[in-house]
């Protein structure tokens, strides 16, 4: 078995006797609730000063609400996987989807702060979860010499929601008040619980294990210290992408409508880097990784230097987007190869230190923004992080499959 796969609890090596179309409607249900969830999680930043306005909060009071949504994703990831370890694949993701549109539907009649954060909460415990057995259903579907890919088709959805999901929720907030923008979400979440009932394949192959197994994968070093690599690494996206409003309005000195538009192109840098990174992925346990954190430190400099022109903002804005999300892939191999019995765990504790490295990256760049620096300062805040996320890969990688080198482990 090629290195750089990622082993699934199955009886089956792929899924037989199903045809082509049948493995893409598979795939297409998975793609669409990573859609939806995105949606949910992006949209909630763009309309933040709309339920600031409508309670009465301060804009800082009100983000309070969207970090709930952040710890309910990086308490949930691990908690649901392992309480539900027993699960079916398939039943795991329907109940899953089913708690997303319970929150967001909870969220849309939130008449107060405390009301909303609960809300927002359940709404994210979900998104670890789903991430970690989609990505099993998706490699059972494609094959597992084929895991890099799997993982991109299922994250595939996560960046079409930076493009066009976060935006037309916005857009929604805006025209019918907040609380359609969550009945909205609530409704996609609806529409990919239907999807996933009709398309996901019923078999025993797709059948949890035990939670000794699962916490296992916990005690393994090299868990962890990947894990600590994408929170370090990955944060520069935040960094970035939290501050792109006023990059655009107070750094270029552009219309307001043209955020969206700088968003989108955010957006399509990581659908391109999301569909190059899961090739890497399935070829080496390393080149996504290490070239997609030297791209990054490169581009970043590039924005902090060079931002304040309209169309190099917009072109390193897209280039750290294809950068940084063509890792992704590898980094979720690496995590599952770390620990093979526990793939549905790994995948949500790799979504939950992406959600770490969103608080981390924003963080940064608030302390650089308040010091005095300026908007374009978050970008060396992000190249801090990722410099010290490829340090400490370079530290930490022989630490998987003994003291070999990932591209020669056995």
């Amino acid at each position: 078995m090629p290195t750089g796969t990622i082993p699934v609890p199955s009886v089956e090596p792929a899924r037989v006797g199903a045809s082509p179309r049948a493995n893409h409607a598979v795939l297409l249900a998975l793609a669409f609730g990573t859609f939806a969830i995105g949606s949910g999680e992006f949209a909630s930043m763009g309309i933040i000063q709309l339920f600031a306005s409508d309670m009465g909060l301060s804009i800082p009071t009100a983000s309070w609400a969207i970090t709930a949504y952040a710890l309910g994703v990086v308490i949930g990831a691990p908690a649901i996987t392992i309480l539900t370890a027993r699960w079916n694949r398939r039943r795991l993701l329907l109940s899953i989807t089913a708690l997303f549109v319970v929150g967001n539907l909870l969220s849309s009649v939130a008449n107060d702060l405390g009301v909303l954060m609960v809300a927002r909460f359940l709404a994210g415990m979900p998104q670890g979860a789903y991430f970690g057995a989609g990505a099993v259903v998706a490699t059972y579907v494609m094959g597992k010499e084929r895991s890099g890919q799997a993982f991109s088709r299922v994250a595939m959805g996560l960046t079409v929601a930076m493009i066009v999901g976060a935006p037309l929720g916005t857009a929604i907030g805006q025209l019918g008040g907040w609380r359609g923008t969550y009945l909205a979400i609530a409704a996609l979440g609806l529409i990919s619980l239907v999807a996933l009932h009709v398309r996901l394949p019923r078999t025993e192959a797709l059948a949890g294990g035990s939670i000794a197994r699962e916490l296992s994968a916990l005690r393994r070093p090299a868990v962890w210290a990947t894990a600590c690599v994408a929170a370090l690494g990955i944060s520069s996206i935040f960094a970035v992408y939290t501050y792109i409003g006023p990059m655009i309005t107070d750094v270029v000195r552009l219309d307001p409508s043209v955020i969206p538009f700088a968003l989108a192109a955010f957006g399509l840098g990581m659908t391109v880097g999301n569909i190059i990174g899961g090739r890497i992925a399935d070829r080496s346990r390393w080149q996504g990784l290490v070239g997609g954190y030297a791209a990054t430190l490169a581009i970043l400099v590039v924005l902090a230097l060079t931002g304040s022109a309209a169309w190099m903002l917009l072109l390193c804005l897209f280039g750290i987007g294809v950068a940084m999300m063509g890792s992704i892939p590898t980094i979720q191999v690496r995590m599952i190869s770390a620990a093979p019995e526990a793939p549905t765990l790994m995948g949500a504790l790799n979504m939950g230190a992406l959600n770490l490295a969103n608080a981390l990256g924003a963080w940064a760049g608030s302390v650089v923004i308040a010091a005095g620096y300026g908007f374009l300062a978050s970008a060396w805040a992000g190249f801090a992080l990722t410099a010290a996320g490829l340090a400490l890969f370079a530290m930490t990688w022989t630490i998987d499959r003994g003291t070999k080198p990932p591209d020669t482990a056995a």
